[in-house]
């Protein structure tokens, strides 16, 4: 995968990014991580949660290296594929695993109710934070190119 193609088949589009919008996104990650911590809710809903703090966190890498995925169908597994893209070789576990969460999610949100475990719904919320600060790391990299 390169820019090049996903620009030329239409998934992504050049975009530059502000302030404000990071700011966004920084706080959508804020809100999902701390709504996969509640206390009550299945494991399902909060494996869920984090996995989309994730999802927002690879977005957010991909707007400071000025991109946006496009919303269609498989923009989720674009996003994660892309992070590989923009913050290189040390995110290809987190993107990889983080594809697998996005895998598991698509039949929690849309088949299947009780499919994880309180094992993953943790695992999915502590890997999170890694990818999160690759993808700050890689955002600075990025913006300054």
């Amino acid at each position: 995968m390169t820019w090049t193609k996903l620009l030329a088949n239409k998934e992504a589009q050049r975009h530059k990014t502000s302030k404000k919008e990071l700011d966004n996104m920084r706080a959508l990650i804020a809100r999902d991580l701390a709504d996969a911590g509640i206390a009550g809710l299945s494991a399902d809903r909060r494996f869920a949660t984090a996995y989309n703090a994730a999802l927002q966190a690879a977005n957010m890498a991909i707007a400071c290296a000025g991109y946006r995925i496009m919303s269609k169908v498989g923009h989720h597994r674009v996003s994660l594929e892309s992070t590989k893209l923009v913050l290189g070789k040390p995110a290809h576990k987190y993107a990889d695993y983080f594809e697998t969460c996005r895998r598991k999610r698509n039949t929690i949100d849309y088949t299947f109710s009780n499919v994880a475990t309180e094992t993953e719904a943790k695992k999915s919320s502590s890997r999170r934070p890694s990818f999160t600060a690759k993808s700050k790391t890689g955002s600075r990299k990025a913006t300054l190119h």
